[in-house]
């Protein structure tokens, strides 16, 4: 990971949080008394990372302000929302051309650093996405299904038991090649599986969605759980 820049999402509403988000973006909600987005900047920094860029949109000012000084770079999304396909694409310019790992702001991870699991495992030569997931039962506060499931080589297919966690690495190239302003990199994905070239990594440790209000609880206790 070291020398490879990280993508953190940032942008979202965070209209499953209520009144949490009434008057501050999610990524500035307090767990374990940190702001979420400092948790994922201290995973990238702790990673190696060679720079950082975080998207933003609602509440985009008092993101910036959060971040002055910090040496994190800023990619504000206006007048609309980009979602995380296109919010990366947006970000290009700061991020440069080749690979990226990119974290989601809104999850808590025990156990090793996701970006480093990541870059151990990362081989360009057979993957254009690698996928940081975890089993359900390591999956505290999901609320659904899986996502993936994952072949014998780590090749992974759709509607598996395997529940992505918001961190990956990959390559960007096609993403010049989607028409939508706005779009899921799920676009992305569904593509490098068609090809064979999209992979998983399931996570040493546990994982905390911090999608609703009930996750911060969760995450503060897996945490505290893990320290001891």
């Amino acid at each position: 990971m070291r020398d490879t820049p990280v993508m953190i999402f940032a942008a979202g509403f965070g209209t499953r949080m209520g009144a949490l988000t009434a008057d501050r973006p999610k990524p500035l909600i307090l767990v374990a008394g940190r702001a979420l987005i400092d948790h994922a900047i201290g995973y990238a920094r702790g990673a190696g990372a060679g720079r950082i860029v975080v998207n933003t949109h609602y509440h985009a000012a008092m993101m910036a302000a959060h971040l002055a000084g910090t040496g994190v770079l800023v990619s504000e999304e206006a007048p609309a929302i980009l979602e995380t396909g296109g919010g990366l694409r947006q970000a290009m310019p700061l991020l440069g051309s080749g690979p990226v790992a990119t974290l989601n702001s809104d999850a808590i991870w025990s156990g090793r650093n996701p970006l480093d699991q990541l870059a151990e495992a990362w081989d360009p030569a057979r993957m254009d996405a690698l996928l940081l997931c975890v089993p359900p039962d390591r999956a505290v506060g999901r609320k659904g299904g899986g996502d993936f499931a994952q072949e014998a080589g780590g090749r992974l297919t759709r509607g598996g038991p395997l529940v992505y966690t918001g961190a990956q690495i990959l390559k960007t190239d096609g993403l010049s090649g989607i028409a939508e302003t706005s779009f899921s990199l799920n676009v992305l994905w569904n593509r490098m599986i068609a090809e064979g070239r999209l992979f998983g990594l399931v996570h040493a440790g546990s994982w905390c969605d911090i999608g609703h209000p009930e996750g911060i609880a969760l995450a503060e206790s897996m945490l505290a759980d893990t320290d001891v």
